[in-house]
């Protein structure tokens, strides 16, 4: 809910309604159907916002309240290799990696845990720890299937295949004479 330029917070539940404000000097208080839902300190600059968490639908709490920490934590709870995916991940710019890592450890809600250790063991394998190539990985079903031997995976280079031969370069030798 904006008031006089700054935004507070009221529990979820009442997105669409109308709701009424009172401001005082140090307070706001927000009602629904005249009862009170909601109490902040007024905001002290323009754009400020005030949510208390309690208003927020349980889903977004635990986004907003994620930490670095806590996302290792989970992933040691999975596994090894989903332990070394998310501090992998977060080990550089960890604040920017943060949503990257949440959404890694949501697959374990969609795939289970066995699934997301398995593909992130993958995926370390092949040193591509991103979400987009776990995702794969799960969809595809890759995670239950094993991991290629380096020598399956070593390429022996081809020759391209519209080379000219060397013969076209120079002049057939033989009984010509330059004049």
């Amino acid at each position: 809910m904006v008031f006089d330029h700054a935004f507070y917070s009221a529990p979820h539940r009442l997105i669409g309604q109308k709701l009424w404000v009172r401001g005082a000097d140090t307070s706001v208080r927000i009602f629904y159907q005249h009862e009170l839902v909601a109490t902040h300190p007024r905001a002290t600059r323009r754009g400020q916002r005030l949510t208390n968490a309690d208003h927020l639908p349980p889903a977004k709490v635990a986004g907003l309240l994620a930490t670095p920490a806590s996302c290792l934590r989970r992933a040691k709870e999975i596994g090894l290799a989903t332990s070394d995916v998310i501090g992998r991940l977060l080990g550089e710019r960890p604040l920017d990696r943060l949503r990257t890592a949440l959404g890694i450890l949501k697959l374990a809600h969609k795939f289970g845990p066995r699934r997301l250790e398995a593909a992130c063991a993958r995926a370390v394998r092949f040193d591509d720890i991103s979400y987009g190539t776990l995702k794969r990985i799960l969809d595809r079903g890759l995670d239950q299937t094993a991991v290629p031997s380096v020598a399956s995976l070593t390429v022996t280079p081809a020759l391209p295949l519209f080379a000219r031969p060397v013969t076209d370069f120079f002049p057939p030798t033989g009984g010509g004479s330059c004049n």
